[in-house]
């Protein structure tokens, strides 16, 4: 299984935790932000978490053993070994749930909804400098960093940089600066990290990168 049972069971909160905030009107306010329905708001959040579980391999790279590590302890009980046993080679992937569907979903609200270009790129440019800092490699696994600071950085920076809270510019802002800093970044450190598989959007964890974009544009 792709999960721990840890991990089921965030996956079960998580499923609940989205269809009780629709009922209550706050993911309802995010998804009226970024002018999709709730219907259609929630469908998006499914299919990122289910899609979360599939990677799409791209690429495969020799590496070397991990080095001696230990998990971060905010980390533990998120990541699990993976059952694809190392041998020398890392495949590299890219994720479903957490990259495909949000770029896409990135590039229609860009062709779609007002977002000023330069806005766009001085806020991504920030929420991926805050994303490098904040991840780190973990021996045997992949790239991990705490939810909850990307949609902070993104959400700050929107509403700096356009004082209305621009929803859709947060959002874009948030997947695409996780993205690059956190994982594209991150790429020169997979040779050394000893891991069978490299998620792109994924990185070895219960991935968060769907809710980076709400929690960005609902704070916004």
């Amino acid at each position: 299984m792709p999960f721990s049972p840890f991990q089921l069971l965030l996956f079960l909160f998580l499923v609940v935790f989205l269809v009780a905030f629709v009922q209550v009107g706050l993911l309802t306010l995010a998804f009226d932000k970024l002018g999709i329905s709730p219907s259609g708001g929630l469908t998006l959040l499914l299919a990122s978490l289910f899609g979360s579980a599939v990677n799409l391999p791209v690429a495969r790279v020799r590496a070397d053993d991990a080095l001696a590590g230990d998990v971060p302890p905010m980390l533990r009980g998120l990541l699990r070994a993976p059952d694809r046993p190392f041998t020398g080679e890392t495949v590299i992937a890219v994720n479903l749930g957490g990259c495909v569907i949000p770029v896409l979903f990135s590039l229609h609200l860009l062709l779609n909804r007002p977002v000023d270009l330069l806005d766009l790129t001085l806020a991504t440019v920030f929420v991926t400098f805050i994303s490098y800092r904040f991840s780190q490699p973990v021996p045997g696994l992949g790239i991990a960093m705490p939810m909850i600071i990307p949609p902070l950085a993104a959400a700050f920076a929107a509403l700096l940089l356009d004082g209305t809270g621009n929803a859709p510019l947060a959002y874009i802002s948030g997947t695409l600066g996780v993205l690059i800093g956190a994982d594209l970044l991150h790429l020169k450190d997979i040779r050394h990290l000893g891991t069978p598989v490299a998620s792109i959007g994924g990185a070895g964890t219960f991935d968060g990168i769907f809710m980076t974009g709400i929690i960005a544009a609902l704070l916004a």
